[in-house]
This record gives C-alpha cells, sequence and structure tokens, in this order.
C-alpha cells in the first residue's frame, strides 16, 4: 500500500517539472525544434539514444548531430546521398561512434521509404513485446554491426530499456503542458513502461515503490505497477516526478 505522503510527493513533483521550461534543460528539446511528426520521430530517436552522461553534453552532441542533417532530419534520411554521409566519419558521442550513426541513418531510409511512421514498430500485444519487435527488425538489415546493438535494448536480455521508454513516452503522452507530443496515437498513456535511471531508481526506492534488488526489466514492471495504482490511464507521468526529484536531491 504506497502511503499517501508518497502520493502526495509524487503529484507535488509532478507539477513542479512537467511544465514547458523543463524542455530547455532536457534532450527532449532536439525533437521541439520540429514540426513535422517525422522529423520529431526521428530527432527523438536519436536524442533518447544519446541520452546518457551530462545533459549538457546530451544536447551538444544531438545538435551536431542534427545539424549534419542540415537540419532536416526526415528530408535528409529519405533523400542523402553517399558523399552526404562523409561529415559523419568525425561524429561521436561517448560510445556511439560513426559506424553506429551510419547503420541508423541505413535502417530509417530503407524503413521510411516504405513507412510514415515509427509507431508501427513498437505496435504489439504489450510495451514489453513492442520493444522487442522493434530490436528485432531494426537489426533486420544484412549488414548490421553487432557493435551497434548495444545502443538499442531489449526485455528479452532483461534491460530496462530506459531510453526507448522515454522515448515512448514522448512520442506517446500528451497533457496541457506540452512536454511530451503525443503525436502516436495507437499506443495508450496507460500501456507506458517507466523509464527508469540512476534518479529515479533512486528515490522510487526510497519511497518503497520499487523493493526488487536487481535494476532489470522486471524492476521496470514493479515500479510501473505501482505508479499505475495512483493513475491508471497514465501512471508514467511520474517521471516528471522522481527524476526532478533526484536531480533536486530532495531529502525525504
Amino acid at each position: 500500500m504506497i502511503s499517501e505522503q508518497t502520493i502526495d510527493l509524487l503529484h507535488f513533483y509532478h507539477d513542479k517539472y512537467n511544465r514547458p521550461n523543463f524542455i530547455e534543460n532536457d534532450p527532449i528539446q532536439i525533437p521541439h525544434l520540429f514540426s513535422q511528426k517525422q522529423d520529431i520521430e526521428i530527432a527523438g530517436l536519436f536524442a533518447a539514444t544519446l541520452a546518457w552522461g551530462n545533459r549538457t553534453s546530451i544536447i551538444n552532441s544531438c545538435k551536431k548531430l542534427i545539424a549534419l542533417m542540415d537540419n532536416q532530419p526526415y528530408q535528409f534520411i529519405l533523400h542523402h546521398q553517399a558523399k552526404d554521409l562523409k561529415p559523419f566519419s568525425s561524429f561521436v558521442h561517448r560510445t556511439f561512434n560513426t559506424t553506429d550513426v551510419l547503420y541508423f541513418i541505413a535502417f530509417l531510409k530503407s524503413y521510411y521509404s516504405k513507412n510514415t511512421s515509427l509507431e508501427n514498430l513498437f505496435l504489439n500485444k504489450n510495451i514489453e513485446q513492442g520493444l522487442m519487435h522493434f530490436h528485432n527488425t531494426f537489426f533486420s538489415l544484412e549488414d548490421a554491426p553487432h557493435r551497434t546493438k548495444k545502443h538499442i535494448s531489449t526485455p528479452q536480455k532483461k534491460s530496462t530499456c530506459k531510453r526507448l521508454n522515454m522515448y515512448l513516452r514522448w512520442m506517446v503522452r500528451k497533457d496541457k503542458h506540452g512536454v511530451d507530443f503525443g503525436i502516436w496515437k495507437k499506443i495508450k498513456p496507460a500501456d507506458l513502461m517507466m523509464p527508469i535511471d540512476v534518479h529515479v531508481e533512486n528515490y522510487a526506492r526510497k519511497l518503497i515503490l520499487i523493493e526488487r534488488k536487481q535494476r532489470d526489466w522486471l524492476t521496470v514492471c514493479e515500479l510501473t505497477r505501482n505508479l499505475k495504482s495512483i493513475d491508471t490511464k497514465d501512471p508514467v507521468r511520474f517521471d516528471f516526478a522522481l527524476f526532478g526529484m533526484g536531480i533536486e536531491k530532495v531529502i525525504l
């Protein structure tokens, strides 16, 4: 049973951080540079993929990457030529390097030449199956490099899939605050799973929203299930609360 004090804390910090001014210091600002659905999808996927480490560094790397696409990611993906890929030879963000970004571009070109939205890649009987389907499809090209697989997680390997769950939150959730986009309609906010990073995990444990000792896919399921007991329709909105408490280093 989740205490009333915990519920009040989650609501308070959700309301504090789920605001437009959250965007300027978060990687979600990258897809917010665009209005076209496919631009948002592509920029969001890259921003979520690169989202580990210092947020300022993440944002700077994302802006460099988008600039290499002439700040038109969808048009670049569809119409680039081999010569247009040469500038990517110097791109690196932590362990994400040229090999990885070129495969991302190759897959996205292959996919968008036949499809209009990435949402369909995540559709399945539930998010867990959807994430597995996305992973398997993403690496279905014959020349898929093994090293790039570490950048796209899957529950099949018990990963928390933090960055993909965050990406899904961005694309699926929509509310009056305007941080998340809500451009995908086939997946419901009620079906989303919590992104778990170090901030979220630490405060979820302090609030006894997680009891499982490991940090893996089952931990994601436990936390999401507990948050659903507070909000059945939109449990992952409390990502703002737990992440914000971590950033603020709230003393409980």
